[in-house]
């Protein structure tokens, strides 16, 4: 699949429309300190201390961006003393990557975003293994799962950044549950839970995320019983693209590409410390 930087852009802006509300999510909730911030194509979002939420993202594709909005974003994120995380795509203009770097953020990792168009069946799910939805109002049990399952990263790959403890990673996560346009998937073997997976739909892109096994279940084809589950799920909704994101070299970006995800472009993951 060849992606060119209008199809870039739309999935960057899907990926920022997701982060806002997930950031909108928390501030309902009344969690003190949270903010959305449009800026350029992008936004920058804070949902609270050590949040895997907090970044900047879809910038860099309605041209270059004024460094005084740069400035102000920092600002915000300094005075709740948080680094602030910008992923740039590769498709971007170059400039956001060299202004970030004069900025003084630092390239502290990569990810990928894989895709596949959703026309094709990809046949039935594994056998023993079921992937049903969560009703409405459960998001709360498929956050405990995954919970779970993040806390055991798997290994293959370029290892991801240690993750805070449980507590902190609860709190951080709390509201995820809350966003509205997800749909929670869960993956049953023999009645046991066994993995988690969420979709969500933007147009004509399907965003498929918060995937995770349990490490008792792994290697026995749940990650490919949820994704397959989650494309004929797409396919119906009218989405004509589903994209992921996946540590580079990891067992989720092997699982993708053979479920027929190619590498689409990654993005470079630019850390401005509080200092």
């Amino acid at each position: 699949m060849f992606v060119a930087t209008d199809l870039a852009a739309k999935i960057e802006g899907a990926e920022a429309r997701l982060s806002a509300s997930i950031a909108r999510a928390f501030d309902a909730r009344g969690k003190a300190g949270v903010f959305v911030e449009h800026i350029g194509s992008g936004v920058a979002v804070y949902t609270g201390p050590s949040s895997p939420i907090n970044k900047m993202i879809g910038v860099g594709f309605d041209g270059p961006v004024d460094e005084a909005a740069f400035a102000g974003v920092e600002a915000r994120f300094l005075a709740r003393d948080a680094p602030l995380q910008a992923e740039v795509a590769t498709l971007a203009t170059t400039e956001i990557a060299a202004t970030l770097t004069r900025r003084g953020y630092v390239l502290q990792g990569f990810e990928n975003v894989l895709g596949r168009d959703t026309t094709a069946s990809d046949g039935l799910l594994p056998a023993g293994i079921d992937v049903s939805c969560l009703a409405d109002g459960m998001g709360r049990q498929w956050l405990e799962i995954a919970i779970t399952g993040f806390m055991h990263p798997d290994t293959q790959g370029v290892i991801p950044e240690p993750l805070p403890p449980r507590e902190a990673l609860e709190g951080a996560l709390e509201a995820f549950a809350d966003v509205p346009g997800f749909v929670y998937y869960v993956a049953t073997i023999g009645g046991a839970t066994a993995g988690v997976a969420t979709m969500r739909i933007d147009g004509e892109v399907a965003q498929l995320c918060g995937a995770t096994t349990l490490p008792d279940f792994r290697r026995r084809g749940v990650q490919t019983a949820l994704l397959r589950a989650r494309l004929a799920d797409a396919r119906r909704a009218g989405a004509r693209l589903a994209v992921m994101t996946t540590a580079p070299g990891s067992k989720s970006q092997e699982n993708g590409q053979r479920q027929g995800f190619a590498l689409l472009y990654s993005r470079a993951l630019l850390v401005k410390e509080p200092v």
